[in-house]
């Protein structure tokens, strides 16, 4: 005899997810972005070399890289083997190095030097996907936005949140899911569940606050 599947309703699905959130709120009460930036072209900047790389490793370069490039004119002026260097252990320094460099020329030239405010503009920049721009609008700008990091895309699927590995539509689906002014904040709640608790390879499901509203729990 089969077993029939019942679908979760939309109701008990939202009941979940603001109970999830009610609990991670409690768990993480003081979670914030791990990058340090004194300006909106810094957090655009180390958001770029966050890419496949650790908070902690960007922070260290950018202590340094940030007090000798102070303005985007010094990301142009310098040969791009110098900021190689500079960033190289960030990772995929090369392509990091062009990216840094294109968008810094674009800013200044199309932008008078300043970080756009609105997603359109943010997603022409050379390197700037979704992600990096919703870091900026929710940071920046207070604008309300769900940043799709690798940890965001595990933890949304595996709490049946969602059910695609597109980063785009996991954002419109939890923009569905998710009250708007915890769009911000809501990142930070699964980034440091997922680094803490939820662990990709090994996932710490006994001591897990929120294993009884996660289908993929172990336990």
């Amino acid at each position: 005899m089969k077993t029939k599947v019942v679908k979760e309703s939309k109701i008990k699905l939202m009941e979940r997810v603001n109970e999830t959130l009610e609990i991670l709120a409690k768990e993480y009460p003081d979670v914030k972005i791990q990058l340090d930036f004194n300006s909106p072209a810094e957090l655009l900047i180390a958001t770029i070399l966050s890419a496949q790389c650790t908070d902690e490793r960007v922070n260290k370069v950018t202590k340094i890289l940030f007090a000798k490039y102070k303005v985007l004119e010094d990301y142009l002026k310098v040969p791009d083997e110098e900021l190689e260097k500079d960033i190289f252990s960030t990772g995929y320094y090369k392509a990091k190095t062009q990216k840094v460099k294109a968008t810094s020329k674009m800013l200044i030239e199309d932008f008078g030097g300043e970080v756009p405010n609105n997603i359109e503009d943010l997603t022409k920049l050379p390197g700037v996907g979704r992600k990096t721009a919703n870091v900026v609008l929710g940071h920046i700008f207070g604008i309300p936005s769900i940043v799709v990091d690798t940890h965001v895309v595990r933890i949304s699927n595996k709490l049946k949140w969602v059910n695609s590995e597109n980063p785009e539509k996991i954002e419109m689906a939890l923009m569905e899911l998710i009250p708007k002014e915890q769009w911000v904040i809501f990142t930070h709640y699964i980034i440091n569940h997922g680094r803490k608790v939820c662990i990709a390879r090994r996932p710490q499901c006994a001591v897990c606050s929120i294993k009884h509203l996660c289908p993929s729990s172990e336990v």
